[in-house]
């Protein structure tokens, strides 16, 4: 499936000052990389975002946001959020943030 191509752009510009950034094609879209751990990606409309274990149950209570689930099985510390959640700037710098502060507290691969 493609991916969102205008999305991926606005995440690139919320991105844009990062260190270590690399972009990947993964699950049918875009990842973007920190120091080589996922923070976030696109696929189709949505975001995915890596909140990590600790972050995963607040990340899934937020509106438009829900189980990661790509080949039947759930991938905790992994959300999905729906366009309608990611529609404003404001709104995807937010879930950005979340999961570039997750990668950034894994060592560098």
């Amino acid at each position: 499936m493609a991916y969102d191509e205008g999305l991926a752009q606005r995440v690139r510009e919320v991105l844009a000052d990062a260190d270590g950034l690399t972009e990947r094609r993964m699950f049918g879209g875009i990842a973007f990389m920190l120091h080589g751990n996922m923070a976030v990606g696109v696929s189709s409309d949505e975001l995915m975002v890596r909140v990590g274990p600790a972050g995963y149950d607040e990340a899934l209570a937020q509106p438009h946001a829900r189980v990661f689930d790509m080949t039947g099985r759930v991938m905790r510390g992994w959300v999905v959020v729906a366009a309608e959640g990611i529609a404003d700037d404001g709104a995807l710098d937010g879930w950005v943030e979340k999961g570039t502060d997750y990668a950034r507290s894994l060592p560098p691969k």
